[in-house]
């Protein structure tokens, strides 16, 4: 016998055969469950799901707050141990300056009505937002006169023109024999020994009642002298001595102006010495930087420019 022909599947008994119940009977299983729970969570109104709490839960107000105030780990590592003292350093201060601190800053205090610890006196702080201060005004050092970079004369080019050139020769020549003047026309150094023979003492005796006599001679002229002179006179001679000094304490002003503007104010034991002019000679000059001859000039010009200013002090010799 032949086999028995397969039916289509399209049909509807096909379809009745291999439809899949899971989800029928998942929802069935839910119901049940929800109905012996007491009905379905989705059903029921919030009332019944939510309530708000109104009771005041102080403890859980207290953790909290005590949780702030707890200290850190890194901050109690900061802080000073009040059971364990400071080393002290190799230097103490004396006792009586921190006394007297103490009873500056207490009366500070008295007047502020502000209480303020022993630590805090010791350690010298103050508090930045107190109406009271060191008003003390600073000390501001007055402007340099003298530039920092002083531009040289023309003369002193590489390529100048010959008037130019002229006068700076002159201006260099001058300062030379201003130190050989200086040198030779300066006061001559005292001996150490004086040619003569020594005194006696009657004759020192006899010298000294003879210069007596004159001053008592001298003090009978002047007393005749000032009978004399008239009020008038003197009143007319005071005035030109006051005009004279107020004239003189002008120039004295101008000159001491100018000076500042030559040569810094003294610092140390030896005086400011200019550096002399650079200027070339005549049959230096080229008018070419490349055959110009190497000099190192630019440190030695910034070492007597901090000089001139008064930032570091004149020696003699080299420096070490």
């Amino acid at each position: 016998m032949g086999k028995k022909a397969k039916s289509s599947r399209k049909g509807k008994k096909a379809w009745r055969a291999n439809i899949s119940t899971e989800d029928i009977e998942d929802f069935f299983e839910k119901s049940t469950k929800d109905a012996h729970s007491g009905g379905s969570l989705s059903q029921l109104p919030n009332d019944s799901l939510f309530y708000v709490d109104s009771s005041k839960d102080l403890s859980v107000k207290q953790k909290i707050e005590k949780h702030r105030q707890k200290v850190l780990r890194v901050d109690s590592v900061l802080q000073k141990n009040p059971f364990v003292q400071a080393v002290p350093s190799s230097k103490s201060k004396p006792k009586k300056s921190i006394k007297k601190q103490k009873d500056v800053l207490k009366e500070k205090d008295a007047t502020l009505d502000c209480p303020m610890d022993d630590s805090v006196i010791a350690s010298g702080m103050l508090d930045i937002w107190a109406n009271e201060g060191d008003n003390k005004s600073k000390k501001v050092s007055k402007p340099s006169v003298i530039p920092a970079v002083e531009v040289e004369a023309p003369g002193c080019s590489f390529n100048p023109t010959y008037e130019s050139h002229q006068e700076s020769l002159a201006q260099a020549v001058a300062e030379e024999m201003q130190k050989v003047y200086q040198n030779e026309l300066g006061p001559e150094p005292i001996p150490f020994t004086v040619s003569g023979h020594a005194i006696d003492d009657e004759d020192r005796y006899f010298l000294e009642v003879d210069n007596a006599s004159d001053d008592e001679g001298n003090v009978e002229n002047l007393s005749e002298n000032a009978h004399e002179n008239s009020l008038p006179d003197i009143i007319q001679e005071i005035a030109k001595e006051d005009e004279e000094n107020k004239k003189r304490h002008m120039r004295r002003l101008v000159a001491k102006q100018e000076r500042l503007k030559v040569r810094p104010p003294r610092l140390g034991r030896h005086k400011f010495e200019p550096a002399p002019t650079q200027v070339l000679l005549s049959e230096e000059i080229n008018g070419s930087l490349r055959k110009l001859k190497g000099c190192s000039t630019l440190a030695k010009d910034r070492f007597k420019s901090l000089e001139k200013r008064g930032i570091i002090y004149p020696m003699k010799g080299k420096r070490k």
